[in-house]
């Protein structure tokens, strides 16, 4: 209650503040749009000079619709409408006694500008918005050569584990979408290292999303936005590099726009390899918690892949109103792992018993072919309109695995392969209507109907045996049909926002080897509300909420595991149900000339909430001096006569915990203190509590009863810091933390992690030379400690890449080096939601 007082006053207090009308200004209105297309120019300029002073006086930008707003004292202005690469649109002496309209300003753009690659402004690296953060991926020095996963890890709020997982704020509940589409890969992590970084125009970070989104992520929405060409005639960009450990890629985008039509393409390949390591030191225990004997595991990995990724699209100006876009993705990449794992066995007294070696070749193949279609009608009211988008994919995954083990106290060589077929067809279908009426306000409604089928097939082999425990085809259906409405509206400074969206889900998963079918059928509304108060013209203060929900899919589901491992293996849980939560955040958003700060109060409420849980799994590994059996459901195996050392097989995966609070603060700042510095940084406080009881009957038919009640506070922070120095160069440099926190069953140490990169413009600017360092220390590690009373206490570590170093070098032709991209219609990145 006191917290939730605090935030109450602390936004009471704020909107007092935008009480202090002053009744001596006037307000300024207008809209700025491109002259050839119609669209508008977003971040368009608008500059007031008094016509004996030089130096500006008021001042500001467009919004996402062109328009802007700004107050001024009575008096002669010289007004300045600027936007990159076009051409400057000035009002002299025009005399301004009361409030008054611009109407709509028309730039068109400056071909002098675009043949000399003149650089005329930078643009940030971060946009902060009130409803969202706008990362913008060209100036980021960091990522050059890199993949759409070293992207987001560069992200403001957002981090990626070592394996490649995503968190928004320290929730992992998070939706990744792609230009505005939920990305059609089977293992989403995988596909994002992909996609060259270079592919990406931006990432738009959505905490609290409104109802005109899928309301999949209980945690928020990241929406990548990937290049498309966007000038007059022909123009693009080529990309080479060249790191360490060994990997090349090379990638381009390329674009050809006339008055009627706009072909576009985007190719990239490249050739990784990822050497990882880890190790697990493993203490088991008695009954009593005395102990039993350790297990001192490490494993060294090194991945490599061979990855191709290209589009190619064709958007078709039928008439004013009117645009199609099509376009054809093609993901292949071709993968090989080899995972050697190390075993030391050790007694009671610490003294060595025997060496166990498992080395696990593994080789993958993946394919994916998309067909995205987009179509936009617009009317005669400005913002009317109407958009239709489909999607539809096929995804293939194939992996093989030949595991050899060792021992020795043996010279029994075991043999087991493992295969893991996956083939995925997913089809989308989405109409959005807006319709502007009144003054100020916006109806907006539209359809969503998403549509997949997955099919695993698994299959174990020892020693050339079937081994039925782990062999299974698991079949995931999902059929989510979606409707929603909003209204908005603007009166003064006040915004507000209401949305409502129903889904209908329609899930089947079905275990075809052992015939056990399982479908649920659930309904669900999700209410969303937004109210904003622009304090001035630099400051705003807001509230939401929404409701959302998360889907178990893919391996959550999955109760067959990969055997990399013979004694920890994760298992995933067909029974899992959907977790929904209920968000709610308070911003505020101030900005002076060379600092913007913004920042976030939130709370959320997940129920169902997924969480990890490690058990015995009644099968033991038994250590035997001329063979080795495995002990299934406590059978205890007697070898020559006598009962031998047996090592529980611990099982790792996710369940629904009842209840699972989180709040937290956070801020952003952008500061500029001097032309050639730029400051970026970002903090998190959250506290994470659960609530609830896991019971399940243990392999003796003995009722378990696990208390997970816990409370965890924890952070994170990420400072970004460019500097250009003498001769030209960019000096960039990130650093992030991230702090110890506890679970129920034991806790996750603190991570830190630094990147380095320089660059530096050559051949008259129209090509660059990045060399970047991820990972300087050598430092991102996962590093947790678990504990199982009377089964096992544990240490580990695990680095998914090493400390990497890549040289690239790119080539711009007809192409500003910082041009500043206007808004495609057919991104369908939001440009739907209500703009107060």
């Amino acid at each position: 209650m006191k917290f939730a007082l605090i935030l109450v006053l602390f936004l009471s207090t704020l909107f007092s503040f935008a009480q202090e009308a002053n009744s001596k200004r006037i307000k300024i209105t207008g809209k700025v749009i491109e002259k050839v297309s119609k669209q508008p120019l977003e971040y368009a300029t608008i500059t007031f000079l008094t016509p004996d002073n030089p130096k500006p006086v008021a001042g500001g930008i467009t919004n996402p619709k062109g328009e802007f707003d700004i107050e001024i004292k009575p008096g002669i202005y010289d007004v300045k409408i600027e936007f990159i690469s076009f051409k400057v649109n000035e009002i002299k002496q025009r005399n301004f006694k009361s409030s008054t309209t611009l109407g709509t300003i028309s730039l068109e753009e400056d071909a002098n500008q675009l043949n000399e690659v003149v650089i005329r402004t930078e643009r940030t690296t971060v946009e902060i918005k009130l409803d969202k953060k706008v990362y913008n991926v060209g100036n980021d020095l960091m990522v050059k050569g890199g993949t759409v996963s070293d992207v987001l890890d560069n992200i403001p709020s957002v981090s990626v584990d070592i394996e490649g997982n995503v968190s928004l704020r320290g929730n992992d509940n998070v939706r990744v979408l792609i230009d505005g589409k939920p990305s059609n890969a089977i293992n989403i992590a995988e596909a994002l290292r992909l996609i060259p970084a270079d592919a990406i125009e931006k990432v738009e970070v959505i905490t609290n999303p409104s109802a005109r989104y899928d309301a999949e992520g209980g945690g928020g929405l990241l929406n990548i936005i990937l290049k498309k060409g966007k000038n007059q005639g022909l123009n693009g960009t080529f990309i080479a590099s060249t790191g360490y450990p060994e990997t090349y890629g090379i990638s381009g985008n390329l674009n050809y726009k006339s008055k009627n039509f706009n072909l576009f393409t985007t190719q990239g390949y490249n050739d990784r390899s990822n050497p990882g390591n880890s190790f697990t030191n493993s203490r088991y225990l008695n009954a009593n918690n005395s102990t039993k004997n350790y297990i001192y595991e490490n494993r060294d990995n090194e991945r490599g892949n061979k990855g191709y990724n290209g589009n190619f699209g064709i958007e078709l100006n039928l008439n004013e109103t009117t645009s199609w876009t099509n376009s054809i993705n093609y993901r292949k990449s071709d993968g090989n792992n080899v995972d050697n794992v190390l075993q030391n066995y050790y007694n009671s007294n610490f003294d060595f018993d025997y060496a166990r070696n498992r080395i696990n070749l593994e080789n993958g193949d993946s394919e994916n072919i998309e067909f995205a279609t987009n179509f936009i009608k617009k009317f005669k009211k400005d913002g009317h309109k109407l958009t239709i988008d489909g999607s539809f994919s096929k995804n293939d995954d194939i992996n093989g695995a030949l595991i050899t083990d060792t021992k020795t106290n043996t010279n029994i060589i075991k043999l087991d392969k493992t295969r893991n077929n996956q083939s995925q067809n997913r089809n989308l279908v989405q109409l959005d209507y807006v319709l502007p009426f009144g003054e100020g306000s916006q109806f907006e409604a539209g359809y969503r109907g998403e549509f997949s089928d997955l099919l695993t097939d698994y299959k174990v082999e020892n020693d050339g045996v079937i081994n039925t425990n782990f062999t299974n085809e698991l079949e995931y259906k999902e059929k989510v049909n979606a409707l929603y409405t909003q209204y908005g509206l603007k009166v003064n400074k006040f915004s507000a926002l209401f949305g409502l969206r129903f889904e209908d889900s329609n899930i089947e998963i079905n275990q075809l080897a052992t015939n056990d079918y399982n479908t649920k059928k659930y309904n669900n509304f999700f209410p969303s509300a937004f109210f904003t108060y622009e304090i001035s013209d630099k400051s705003s203060a807001s509230v939401s909420y929404s409701r959302r929900i998360q889907r178990p899919r893919g391996r959550f589901l999955n109760p067959f595991s990969s055997l990399s491992s013979n004694i920890n293996l994760f298992v995933g849980n067909p029974d899992l149900n959907p977790s929904f939560s209920d968000a709610i955040d308070f911003g505020f958003i101030k900005r002076w000339d060379k600092l913007t700060f913004n920042t976030s109060l939130y709370i959320n409420k997940t129920t169902d909430s997924f969480q990890y849980i490690r058990r015995e799994s009644g099968s033991f590994v038994v250590n035997v001096l001329d063979g080795e059996d495995t002990v299934v459901n406590g059978v205890v195996t007697q070898v020559n006569g006598r009962e031998d050392t047996r090592t529980p097989i611990i099982f790792s995966g996710p369940i629904n915990l009842a209840t699972e609070y989180r709040a937290g603060f956070e801020f952003t700042l952008n500061y500029s203190p001097y032309k050639w510095w730029k400051l970026n940084g970002n903090f998190n406080l959250f506290r994470n509590e659960t609530q609830g009881n896991y019971t399940y009957t243990d392999f003796t038919n003995k009722i378990i009863v696990q208390n997970f009640d816990n409370v965890a506070t924890s952070w994170s922070s990420r400072l970004t810091s460019k500097i250009t120095l003498p001769y030209k160069i960019d000096w960039q440099t990130n650093a992030s933390y991230n702090a110890p926190q506890t679970s129920a069953q034991g806790k996750s140490l603190g991570v830190f992690g630094a990147n380095l990169a320089f660059s530096k413009d050559v051949l008259k600017d129209k090509a660059t030379i990045s060399a970047n360092v991820s990972d300087v220390f050598d430092s991102r590690k996962r590093i947790s400690e678990n504990y199982l009373e009377g089964v096992v206490s544990s240490y580990s570590e695990m680095q998914w890449r090493q400390r990497s170093f890549t040289l690239s070098f790119t080539y711009r032709f007809n192409k500003p080096k910082n041009e500043r991209e206007r808004p495609r219609p057919n991104q369908n990145d939001g440009e739907g939601d209500f703009q107060g």
